[in-house]
């Protein structure tokens, strides 16, 4: 049962001192979430948000959570164009813990409402290049996950065997992805200080600019192009102004980032795959299933944009748009996307590091300012982050990949 605003009013005045709570509300849409969490109105009418996890998969990315936070200090916040969540503080409760942020303002808008707006867009290209041109010192210092190119490859490498000894991928993606993790010239790129679990519930928009970055717990160094990833599913017309804008910030320092973030983006399927075997879920399954057979569609009904030059073609924007128009989705009861009504203020899903190619709202048309969208912060404003020990389930060892593709040639 989740707990009611009330009891986590008076865990706030437990965790921070002297706290005088003049109003709270419950603020969650379901009670299926990782966080029970409210919104408190202090005497003096500040705002804070406060959350107890529900579950130790949520325990384990709220302690990260805070890990990530603390890394960001002023020097590093002030380098950001936007404001960064602010710890308050926490107190023991029920073998866990409640923690009190401040909240932060601005409205929280779907990825085609933020991809509709062109200022809106340029906004995000910008907020995100200052992501990765943060300096990478303080990633090592707080204990994060640094990775190398080839870290990011045998990664990818292993995720794509792991979707393969399922036997549901289909033959045509499984060579696609071989190629795409064999082109070396794909994986020669800079790794940068990056987000980690970027999604449209991160952002917060005020006056047509991003005001506000949540959900920093996937920050660590790594490859800039998982940042991107959400932007190539989305269906507003100025997406792509979004990445243009991105690159010309960050001075098309890396020529192939498009084509690492649109495997990234198919790669998520492939997790959304993962996710229903490991949880032993037939609807995800199913519902995966059939999302690659689209796939599949829609890489041989076109022939243009590779990821590499062996692969097959990528999608474009315009590409990800009709095949998630067109491909028949299982409703998984019980599986919780990034879009899933079930999420807790600041909270995210199980299912929240597998990325932003989970389901997207509807857009309307009616613009970005349309009716219909949620104001203040969503309830996905944070994905899975880093424990304090500076581990992360997506960080591989580094094997040689010329072993990985060799394995991977004898088998077929």
């Amino acid at each position: 049962m989740a707990r009611s605003h009330l009891t986590l009013a008076a865990l706030a005045t437990n965790a921070v001192p002297e706290l005088d709570v003049a109003h709270a509300r419950n603020h969650s849409l379901g009670g299926g979430g990782l966080f029970d969490s409210a919104l408190l109105i202090t005497r003096d009418e500040k705002e804070l948000i406060i959350r107890v996890p529900t579950s130790q998969a949520a325990e384990t990315e709220q302690s990260a959570d805070l890990v990530a936070l603390r890394a960001l200090t002023t020097g590093n916040r002030s380098r950001l164009p936007f404001d960064v969540p602010v710890f308050v503080g926490q107190a023991p409760f029920e073998g866990t813990r409640a923690v009190v942020y401040e909240r932060l303002p601005g409205a929280s808008y779907d990825a085609d409402a933020l991809t509709g707006h062109e200022g809106v867009s340029g906004s995000i290209g910008r907020a995100i290049a200052a992501i990765h041109g943060l300096p990478s010192a303080f990633i090592g210092d707080a204990g994060l996950v640094q990775q190398s190119a080839q870290d990011c490859r045998t990664a990818t490498i292993d995720l794509i065997d792991r979707a393969a000894n399922t036997g549901k991928l289909p033959a045509a993606l499984l060579r696609r992805w071989e190629l795409a993790t064999d082109d070396n010239a794909l994986w020669q790129f800079a790794p940068t200080v990056i987000h980690g679990s970027l999604t449209a519930e991160s952002f917060l928009i005020s006056d047509d600019a991003v005001c506000g970055v949540l959900g920093w717990s996937g920050l660590c160094v790594g490859d800039p192009a998982r940042d991107l990833n959400w932007l190539l599913a989305a269906r507003g017309d100025a997406a792509e102004t979004a990445v243009a804008t991105y690159t010309a910030a960050r001075q098309g320092n890396d020529p192939l980032i498009t084509q690492r973030a649109m495997l990234y983006a198919e790669l998520e399927l492939a997790r959304w795959l993962l996710h229903g075997v490991d949880t032993h879920d037939e609807a995800i399954v199913d519902d995966a299933v059939s999302m690659l057979d689209g796939l599949v569609d829609n890489v041989h009904s076109h022939t243009m944009n590779s990821l590499s030059p062996d692969t097959g073609p990528i999608l474009s924007v315009s590409d990800v748009e009709s095949m998630l128009k067109d491909t028949p989705r299982t409703q998984a009861t019980g599986s919780a996307g990034r879009n899933s009504d079930d999420n807790s203020e600041y909270g995210t899903s199980e299912f929240a590091d597998t990325g932003s190619f989970s389901r997207v709202t509807s857009f309307d048309g009616t613009g970005f300012d349309g009716a219909g969208f949620d104001t203040g912060y969503g309830d996905d404003s944070t994905g899975p982050i880093p424990t304090g020990d500076g581990t992360a389930d997506g960080r591989a060892d580094d094997p040689a990949t010329d072993d990985h593709a060799a394995r991977r040639s004898s088998s077929e």
